[in-house]
């Protein structure tokens, strides 16, 4: 049967994200060796990569606070992306995008667009009405998340050292409202 959609989109239990650590840290030390600024410079090892799902992802996901969905094309783990709903008791309309990823060798297939996607249905769905998300000022992904409906509020320069220079690379911070129309906040 054909599908529309780009890779097989799923979300991960806690169970399969510890079965699946070697896929997910391929692909987080594929992405930081390409220049992707996502919190880890070089050098950078695939147990390094591996340490981030188990240590930070994991128990996140298992304490309820966190959900991770993954992007599967020929068998591989081709993408991923996060929705952090860990937000205290005067947000509970708010959710932070984190970590969205697309190895390498399959960007620029819709896998960015398949993941987001399904953050916003699960988000709306935790009836959460704001999506917050940072990105490297000039990467490939500001105008992917303009093109979504995320608004630009600020950039902060000087905000991450850069992956693979001596030096400090701006933030570019980012909001979408989800179901009650573009309303400025």
């Amino acid at each position: 049967m054909e599908t529309d959609l780009p890779a097989d989109i799923s979300e991960l239990s806690a169970a399969e994200i510890a079965a699946e650590l070697g896929g997910l840290g391929a692909l987080l030390h594929a992405c930081v060796h390409d220049g992707a600024s996502i919190g880890y410079v070089l050098p950078f090892a695939v147990g390094d990569a591996e340490a981030f799902w188990r240590d930070k992802v994991l128990p996140a996901v298992r304490g309820g606070s966190r959900v991770l969905w993954v992007a599967r094309r020929d068998g591989r783990i081709a993408g991923s992306v996060q929705l952090d709903h860990d937000t205290p008791p005067n947000q509970p309309h708010r959710a932070e995008v984190r970590k969205l990823l697309v190895h390498p060798e399959f960007r620029r297939q819709g896998i960015s667009r398949a993941l987001m996607a399904a953050l916003e249905r699960r988000a709306a769905g935790l009836s959460r009405s704001l999506l917050t998300l940072d990105t490297r000022t000039g990467d490939v992904a500001e105008p992917l998340y303009a093109s979504m409906g995320y608004r630009t509020v600020g950039v902060i320069p000087g905000y991450c050292r850069d992956p693979f220079a001596d030096q400090l690379d701006p933030t570019t911070i980012m909001y979408k409202l989800l179901g009650q129309g573009e309303q400025a906040a």
